[in-house]
């Protein structure tokens, strides 16, 4: 199927306004980065950087889409690179104040990328990691809709634009996203691409364009392309211009980028080519003045306002939409079609030359447009047009901090998790409605099954489940719009891209959601870019890992999960915690809960385990105060599981492997060397409580003193199912000798004791850890 070209109108009066802005956006955009390199003191000598070149190629897309067809209900996710050209728009707007101009990447500055948390202007999407950025968009659209359906519609409508350079097409996150389903039902979707076909180190030679845009019409999108500019098109339609469209379109990007960097004469003798149709391109060009004929060269669609209007007029809302814009990189600058023009900086006469040019001034280089003029006045009414009143979140619903029940028998906690979701749709079920699950084609297999039973999956529309009569069937798939449950297929990058965006609902709409996300452990590190980019962007969620570790025995080393557990003790915004006990667990999943949505919220990742555990090895209290007490010291990251009379050494063990520590403690007493022994639920918190004591940071560290007093000071085993580096740092509590027992090397298949044995997590090898240490 042959992709939609769009032949540009006309440019009349109604463009001459914003052709001012266009070149005042020009201006602004570069002097940012000039500034910021060439005039700010800078006594460190450390390279400030920026992206001129990247910044002009958008210059006219940003331009047309915020001034003549962004509404206020819509949402833009524009390209790292293109930042300076954001801030240029919202002080044209009046959104950001001249005195942040001159500090892009200073410390509470401009930042380097769009970031919604950190900028001091108005940003919908926080960009920088190339690919997440782009797709944010289609989560955005996702979790907007979820949370209308939530709210019976009230986090309203709107398009998703994202901006996006072509380079970021080679993402595979890319795809990924594209080829989900659910995308092609979104069609307030609209992507514009900046084909600009130059990466970071060179012109790209095979950029493949048809290519990408059949790739897009086959996963359901409307393709419109923006390849040629008026002049150009006014070129084609005289004698000759069939020979020079062909021309063009065949060459090279290498060979095009070179006829940008060229004269005019040597232009009129590169251009016509060495073949046949070279006289008729050459008679065709012969009456064009020099300067018309240099433009001409460059007059590509994505720097025409008036053929990006048609295009912007024509999306088609039924499906998503993607656009082509042919542009040339660093367009209306001096490094226009430069191989190396990515980092490019402007000498200071350059710049000079383009304050003549747009009529501007370098020494007055934030002088606002003429009070009164067309492109002033424009700027007005967008600005009116486009003011959003201030997000109010909604507080969240309260959440159980017990659901009161006491397991018993064998448990175990991955099972857990889908127990203490079903046990909240009954002990708080206004809670429960905000719960929403994420999983990448997990959900039986992470004992999610219930949970989707009981709440369905959801969907835009409800799907019939033919399936609803099948006595054999367990899992029932009910796809519905108020279903609460998303399921992705096996591609965890886009699974916590919607997480994050699921997660920031609260301040991007007013409707906090609770979103969880389940994945196999050994996948987070897969997922954890994109997720720790959504974290930072402001989106609060919790990410469950199971199951984890080389307790999967059976599984093998693919499976086996090693440094998860400190990914969890290292990763910013996001507390973690790794259980032991069906109890530990659901104290864990509520009080992550309550966390979420609010403007002082944090992330969370669970590290859960199907290894069957006895429940009665957690000794819960019965006494309510002390139940109460151990669920307070579970949430801040260990509790004393036994505690021994004359006490020799101390063992620290976490989530799986607290059978084998207690096993290990029972053997230690019977040969004269009695043990305390500890059930660590978070090294995070507990790392925390550490730096808090050391006054490097604002945490409690209560939990230190009741958990590692310092009369009970001992020698110190640590075992944990992953990198025993986890847990190493417990020793500097009270200075003791230590034995750091965990996982350093990939795994093997077999049973569990045959496994832990080959890591030197069994109960032997902490004995013999501990004996060392007493002795």
């Amino acid at each position: 199927m042959t992709s939609p070209v769009v032949s540009p109108p006309s440019a009349g009066s109604q463009f001459e306004a914003l052709r001012e802005i266009e070149s005042r956006v020009l201006w602004l955009s570069s002097a940012i980065v000039h500034h910021a390199n060439r005039v700010r003191p800078n006594p460190s000598g450390l390279k400030v950087g920026g992206h001129q070149a990247s910044s002009a190629s958008m210059v006219s897309v940003m331009t047309s889409l915020w001034f003549r067809h962004l509404r206020p209900e819509d949402r833009v996710s524009v390209k790292p690179h293109a930042s300076p050209v954001l801030h240029a728009i919202n002080y044209l707007l009046g959104r950001l104040d001249a005195s942040y101009l001159p500090r892009l990447r200073e410390f509470g500055g401009l930042q380097s990328y769009p970031s919604r948390i950190k900028d001091p202007d108005p940003v919908d999407y926080s960009t920088g990691s190339v690919g997440i950025g782009a797709t944010a968009t289609i989560w955005g659209a996702i979790s907007r809709r979820y949370a209308g359906s939530v709210a019976d519609g009230a986090a309203g409508t709107g398009r998703q634009y994202s901006l996006l350079g072509d380079a970021e097409l080679d993402e595979g996150a890319i795809w990924e996203a594209i080829l989900d389903p659910t995308a092609a039902e979104l069609g307030e979707i609209v992507w514009v691409v900046d084909l600009n076909r130059q990466s970071l180190d060179r012109v790209v030679p095979n950029i493949a364009s048809d290519k990408l845009q059949g790739m897009f019409t086959a996963a359901g999108w409307q393709v419109i392309t923006l390849k040629y500019g008026q002049l150009l098109e006014d070129l084609f339609a005289r004698r000759g211009g069939a020979e020079l469209r062909r021309r063009i379109d065949e060459m090279t990007n290498p060979e095009y980028q070179r006829l940008l960097r060229c004269g005019a004469q040597e232009l009129r003798q590169r251009l016509p080519g060495s073949g046949s149709a070279g006289a008729a391109i050459a008679a065709l060009v012969a009456p064009l003045d020099d300067a018309t004929l240099m433009e001409a060269i460059a007059n590509l669609g994505g720097h025409d306002l008036g053929a990006l209007d048609e295009a912007f007029s024509s999306v088609d809302d039924s499906r998503p939409t993607v656009i082509f814009a042919y542009t040339v990189k660093g367009h209306g600058l001096p490094t226009a079609g430069h191989p190396q023009n990515h980092s490019a900086l402007l000498t200071e006469e350059q710049m000079r030359e383009l304050a003549a040019r747009t009529g501007t001034d370098l020494d007055d280089p934030w002088r606002g447009l003429t009070d009164g003029s067309p492109a002033q006045l424009l700027c007005a009414r967008t600005a009116e047009r486009l003011h959003r009143p201030d997000v109010t979140p909604k507080a969240p619903p309260a959440l159980p901090v017990d659901i009161g029940r006491t397991p018993t028998g064998t448990a175990t906690t991955q099972a857990a998790l889908g127990r203490t979701l079903l046990d909240l749709t009954r002990a708080a079920p206004e809670a429960a409605r905000r719960v929403v699950t994420v999983s990448p084609d997990v959900s039986s297999s992470t004992n999610l099954g219930g949970w989707v039973n009981k709440v369905g999956v959801w969907s835009s529309t409800e799907r019939q489940n033919w399936f609803a009569d099948d006595a054999e069937t367990i899992l029932h798939w009910r796809e519905k719009p108020t279903g609460q449950h998303i399921e992705l297929g096996i591609a965890e990058v886009n699974l916590v891209s919607l997480l994050g965006e699921l997660g920031a609902t609260w301040s991007r709409w007013g409707e906090p959601l609770l979103p969880i996300g389940v994945l196999y452990d050994p996948f987070v590190e897969r997922a954890l870019e994109p997720w720790s980019y959504g974290i930072y962007a402001g989106g609060q969620s919790i990410l469950i890992g199971t199951p984890s570790g080389v307790t999967l025995a059976p599984e093998g080393g693919a499976h086996q999960s090693i440094k998860t557990p400190s990914i969890g003790l290292e990763q910013p915004g996001c507390v973690s915690y790794e259980p032991a006990f069906a109890i530990d667990t659901e104290w864990a999943l509520l009080g992550s809960l309550a966390q979420l949505g609010k403007p002082d919220g944090s992330s969370a990742y669970l590290r859960l385990s199907t290894r069957p555990v006895d429940q009665s090895l957690a000794a819960v209290p019965a006494d309510p105060a002390a139940r109460e007490r151990r669920r307070r010291q579970v949430l801040a990251g260990a509790y004393p599981l036994r505690r021994r009379n004359g006490a020799r050494v101390t063992i620290a063990a976490m989530g799986a492997l607290v059978p084998e520590a207690l096993a290990a403690a029972d053997r230690l007493e019977k040969a004269g060397t009695p043990a305390d022994v500890v059930c660590v639920t978070s090294p995070n918190l507990l790392y925390r409580a550490v730096r808090a004591r050391q006054g490097q940071e604002q945490a409690d560290s209560w939990i230190l003193d009741q958990v590692f007093p310092a009369d009970r000071a001992t020698p110190l085993v640590t075992v944990l199912d992953g990198h025993p580096h986890t847990l190493s740092f417990l020793a500097t509590i009270n200075r003791v000798a230590t034995a750091a027992l965990g996982v350093t090397r990939f795994g093997q298949s077999g049973s569990i004791k045959h496994v832990y044995r080959y890591h030197g997590l069994d109960a032997d090898s902490i004995v013999r850890a501990a004996l060392d240490l007493t002795d």
